[in-house]
């Protein structure tokens, strides 16, 4: 498809203001979508969108709002309905981890992770879909992670709402065949973005073998999502990673997967 194709569409754009959803936010504006960018970061998100409506000509508004505020998707919708603005894709980006074991995480982490992760993405899926499915056409990209085909101790959290990410994802695509509208997972493996540094672990190896760069991540997913492909792994040894856990006993694949992060935290 070319950049006209997509003149009349707007995207919004979770965590569009680093890693993955930034380098979404570049490729659908260099194809011509209009944008709207979601982000806890206001300045920064200001100035990305100035920056793409300054070298594509399309529209782009930014919209900081914290999606571990559970008002936040409320608050989203309120503004895009004042603007009259219609979303025909939704890339449900935002997300974060915490490296460490579940007992010693301090702090009240743990239910901002679930509200981003999953609460907001539901909520604004809910909110967002049902003019889709009238219009019938849409698409929607919710962003898992290879963490999502197994357990992922010293991650526990992380990987179990990535694990419902997948799952919903899924579902969702089997219920909506035939309207016009898809859904896509994207799971990326470990890739060059801020999500160590926000996971507090900044000790881990990013650049190890293997690695994927942000912008690599997201074209997969962008052409994934316009291909209506239901799941993408990206990285070919990541695909064959997700395709083997499940063919193993999921005590296995924890235990495995519990060596190898603690191997990449010495």
């Amino acid at each position: 498809m070319s950049g006209k194709t997509f003149r009349e569409r707007t995207a919004l754009i979770t965590g569009a203001s680093e890693g993955i959803g930034l380098e979404l936010a570049r490729i659908m504006a260099a194809d011509g979508w209009n944008l709207v960018l979601v982000a806890r970061r206001g300045e920064i998100l200001s100035e990305l969108a100035a920056e793409l409506i300054r070298q594509h000509g399309i529209k782009c508004a930014a919209i900081p709002a914290d999606l571990s505020d559970r008002e936040s998707v409320q608050q989203i919708i309120e503004k895009l309905s004042a603007r009259n603005v219609t979303i025909d894709a939704l890339v449900n980006n935002a997300g974060f981890g915490r490296y460490g074991l579940f007992v010693n995480v301090t702090g009240d982490l743990y239910t901002p992770m679930v509200s981003v992760n999953i609460t907001s993405l539901v909520a604004l899926t809910k909110a967002l879909l049902p003019g889709m499915i009238e219009r019938k056409s849409g698409w929607v990209m919710n962003v898992g992670s290879t963490a999502s085909f197994q357990p992922v101790p010293v991650n526990a959290v992380y990987g179990a709402t990535k694990a419902f990410v997948l799952s919903f994802s899924e579902a969702l695509a089997t219920e909506l065949q035939g309207s016009g509208v898809t859904v896509t997972c994207l799971c990326p493996g470990v890739t060059k973005t801020g999500f160590a540094r926000v996971a507090g672990a900044t000790h881990l190896d990013v650049d190890f073998r293997g690695a994927m760069t942000a912008e690599e991540v997201a074209r997969l997913g962008y052409e994934a999502m316009l291909a209506g492909t239901r799941t993408v792994v990206t990285g070919r040894m990541n695909t064959f990673l997700a395709f083997c856990t499940r063919l193993v006993p999921r005590s296995l694949a924890a235990n495995v997967a519990y060596k190898v992060m603690k191997k990449r935290g010495k």
